[in-house]
C-alpha cells in the first residue's frame, strides 16, 4: 500500500491492512450498506445512453442527455456535499435520493412520450444534480473513523474495490438487462438499487462524521491549493475516458450485431481493474504517491493503444482488459493525496470535486463521442479516449510536482 507522508505504518498494519480497516467499529455495516447504491450509480449513466438511443436511434442526442446528466452531476455534487458537511449525512442524503428517483421518473416518461430534446436535457440535468455521492460520503465516514492511522491507505483501497465491483456488477446488469427487457426496465432497476442502498446507508447514524461548525464554512478556501486543483484536473482526464468509452464500446457492439454484449464488454475492464486493485493494497509501496500516480497515468494510456486496431467482439474484449490494470491504482492514489492535502471540515466537498472532476469529464467524453461515433464510427471514439488518458497523465505530473514529494 502507498504511504502518506509524514504516516509510519506498524508491523501489524502492514501485515493486515484490509482487516484492520474492516475492524474499525461500524465499517462493515456502512460499507456493505454502500454495496447496492454504488452499482446502482454505476449502472446510471450507461442507462440513460440505452434510455434515449432506444427512443430516438441517435447517439448524439443519447450522448446530449448523458452529458447533461454528468454537467449537473459535476456542478450539483459539490454544492450538495457542502449542505451535507454542514446539515450531516443522515439528514440530507433521504432528501437527494427522493429527488433524483423523481428526476429519473421524468426523464423516462418523457423518454417514452417523445419529448423534444431540451426536454431530455432537462431531465437528465435533474437527474444529475441529485445523484447521490455515495463514494463521497463513505469516504469521508473512514476518514472521521481513521484519520492520521495509516490503515485508512487500506480502507481507501477497500472504497476503490467497492467501486470496481460495482462497475464490473453495474454494466453488464445495465446492459444486459436493457437488451434482453427494455431500457425503462433498466433504469428503474438502477434507480432501485441507488434508493436502497442510499437509504441504508442514511441509518448507519453512528458512523458518520460530524457535522461542520457553520464558521468552517469558510475553510472551503483550502480547497484551491495547486496540488488538489491538479487532482481534479486528473480526474477530469479519466472522466474524458470513460465517457468516450461508454459510448464507443456500446457503438461498436451495436455495429457488429451484437448489442446485448455492450454491458459485458465495458465490465471487462472493471473486472481487471478489481483485480489489479485487489493486488495492489495487498502490499507496501515505496514510490511516493505523488510518483505512483504518473506511472499508473502512463500505463493507462500506453493500454488505450490496442483499442484502436480493433475489428471484432472477441478483439476489444482483449483490448479492454489493459487499461483496468491502472484504474484502481488510480483511484486508491486519488483518495490518498486528496486526504493528506485537505482539512477534514471540507472533506466530503473534496471527495465530492473529485468525483465531479470525473463527471465533467463524462460529460464531454460522452457528448463529443457521440458526435464522433455517429459520423465516423466508434473507432475515433477510442480515439478520443486514448487523448483524454494523455490530458490525465500530463494532469498527474503537475501533482507530482506541486506536491514536491
Amino acid at each position: 500500500m502507498p504511504v502518506v507522508s509524514g504516516r509510519i505504518r506498524t508491523p501489524e498494519r502492514q501485515q493486515s491492512g484490509y482487516g484492520a480497516a474492516l475492524q474499525t467499529p461500524g465499517a462493515w455495516k456502512f460499507y456493505l450498506a454502500a454495496a447496492p447504491a454504488r452499482i446502482g450509480i454505476a449502472m446510471t449513466g450507461l442507462g440513460i445512453v440505452w434510455l434515449v438511443h432506444g427512443s430516438t436511434g441517435s447517439y448524439a442526442v443519447a450522448g446530449a442527455v448523458t452529458g447533461g446528466f454528468a454537467v449537473a452531476e459535476a456542478l450539483g455534487g459539490p454544492q450538495v456535499a457542502r449542505l451535507i458537511d454542514r446539515y450531516g449525512q443522515s439528514r440530507m442524503l433521504p432528501v437527494t435520493l427522493l429527488l433524483h428517483a423523481s428526476a429519473i421518473a421524468l426523464l423516462i416518461a418523457l423518454t417514452l412520450s417523445a419529448a423534444p430534446l431540451w426536454m431530455l436535457v432537462l431531465a437528465g440535468v435533474l437527474a444529475g444534480g441529485s445523484l447521490p455521492q455515495i463514494g463521497a460520503q463513505t469516504a469521508a465516514r473512514w476518514s472521521h473513523a481513521l484519520r492520521g492511522d495509516p490503515v485508512i491507505s487500506s480502507a481507501f483501497a477497500l472504497e476503490s474495490l467497492g467501486t470496481g465491483m460495482a462497475f464490473l456488477v453495474g454494466p453488464a446488469l445495465i446492459g444486459t438487462v436493457s437488451a434482453l427487457v427494455s431500457p425503462v426496465a433498466g433504469s428503474v432497476l438502477a434507480t432501485s438499487l441507488v434508493l436502497a442502498g442510499g437509504f441504508a446507508l442514511a441509518a448507519q447514524r453512528s458512523t458518520a462524521p460530524p457535522l461542520a461548525a457553520a464558521s468552517s464554512q469558510a475553510s472551503s478556501e483550502r480547497l484551491l491549493r495547486k496540488g488538489f486543483l491538479a487532482m481534479v484536473g486528473t480526474n477530469v482526464g479519466v472522466g474524458l475516458f470513460f465517457g468516450s468509452m461508454q459510448v464507443s464500446v456500446t457503438a461498436f457492439a451495436v455495429d457488429r450485431g451484437a448489442a446485448s454484449l455492450a454491458g459485458p464488454l465495458y465490465s471487462i475492464t472493471s473486472l481487471i481493474s478489481l483485480i489489479a486493485g485487489i493486488a495492489y493494497g495487498a502490499r507496501r509501496w515505496r514510490l511516493a504517491a505523488p510518483t505512483q500516480l504518473v506511472l499508473a497515468m502512463t500505463v493507462l494510456a500506453v493500454t488505450c493503444v490496442p483499442l484502436l486496431a480493433v475489428n471484432s467482439p472477441l478483439a476489444l474484449a482483449l483490448a479492454l482488459a489493459l487499461p483496468g490494470l491502472a484504474l484502481a491504482p488510480i483511484q486508491v492514489l486519488s483518495a490518498v493525496l486528496t486526504e493528506a492535502e485537505v482539512e477534514p471540515a471540507v472533506l466530503t466537498q473534496a471527495f465530492t470535486w473529485l468525483n465531479s472532476g470525473s463527471a465533467a469529464g463524462i460529460a464531454l467524453g460522452a457528448a463529443i463521442a457521440g458526435r464522433a461515433v455517429d459520423t465516423h464510427g466508434p473507432h475515433l471514439g477510442f480515439t478520443q479516449a486514448l487523448a483524454a488518458t494523455l490530458f490525465a497523465t500530463a494532469m498527474a505530473a503537475v501533482v507530482r510536482r506541486t506536491t514536491g514529494r
